[in-house]
């Protein structure tokens, strides 16, 4: 798919992942709304971009169908090209000391992670519907954020493993549900990576945990992210897989 003039929505846009996505998208010529929930950081990045800035929570079903509503109405088109980057990642084991449980977390990372990715991949897919498509009949491309935690999440991520875990195994299914409306269904699983929340560790700390990447021995930059972002897009062939994008790290217990 040609990226150039495309509306293209970006969630968790505002910072990390979600941010270097919006910026390589634009860079690529499509008009993008950056979708997020911190309102500051949605307007900086829309402002850096030449794009929109739309305030949504993703677990909110009617919050999301404004949203993308708001964007469709910005640029005059509903999105071909929809990325969803928003997400947390609490940490918590199922039984902790004295008992305590942690039920609640599972349910909040559940909620925002998967479900949150379900509700804009749902409202996406159905604006996308009403385009025409291009000579090679696609309408459009969703890409999801899925996590190397998917298959080898550590001690207390249980919750976090299940939400990026059903991310990537909705993959196929909803891939090939849409493939009749001519809309591909992608999902990339990040490993470690330079983001707000690794920025926050100590400088040692960071550095132990690049040593595990084989190679390149680093963090992963989250404009690598952005370029596979815009390489599937790009590339018509990729449709119904999950991609890790990791220096081929792969994670210890704890």
């Amino acid at each position: 798919m040609d990226i150039n003039g495309a509306t293209a929505v970006v969630t968790g846009g505002g910072s990390g992942l979600g941010a270097a996505t919006a910026r390589q998208l634009a860079a690529k010529g499509a008009k993008v709304a950056v979708l997020d929930l911190n309102e500051e950081h949605a307007a900086k990045i829309a402002e850096e971009i030449g794009g929109v800035a739309v305030v949504a929570d993703v677990s909110d079903e009617n919050a999301v169908s404004e949203a993308l509503k708001t964007a469709t109405e910005s640029f005059g088109a509903a999105p071909r090209v929809v990325v969803n980057c928003a997400g947390i990642g609490l940490a918590a084991r199922v039984v902790g000391r004295e008992g305590k449980l942690s039920i609640d977390v599972f349910e909040k990372t559940i909620r925002i992670n998967l479900i949150g990715t379900y509700n804009v991949m749902s409202h996406a897919a159905n604006l996308m519907t009403s385009l025409d498509p291009q000579d090679n009949g696609e309408r459009g491309v969703i890409i999801n954020t899925a996590s190397v935690a998917w298959q080898d999440g550590q001690i207390g991520q249980s919750a976090y493993s299940a939400s990026k875990g059903g991310i990537a195994a909705m993959t196929l299914p909803v891939a090939r549900e849409f493939a009749r409306a001519g809309i591909r269904v992608m999902a990339i699983a990040p490993g470690l990576f330079n983001t707000p929340m690794m920025e926050g560790l100590p400088e040692e700390v960071t550095a132990k945990i690049a040593a595990g990447v084989p190679f390149p021995q680093r963090l992963g930059e989250p404009q690598e992210y952005g370029l596979l972002v815009s390489q599937i897009v790009e590339n018509p062939y990729l449709n119904g897989t999950n991609i890790r994008l990791d220096g081929a790290v792969r994670l210890a217990p704890k």
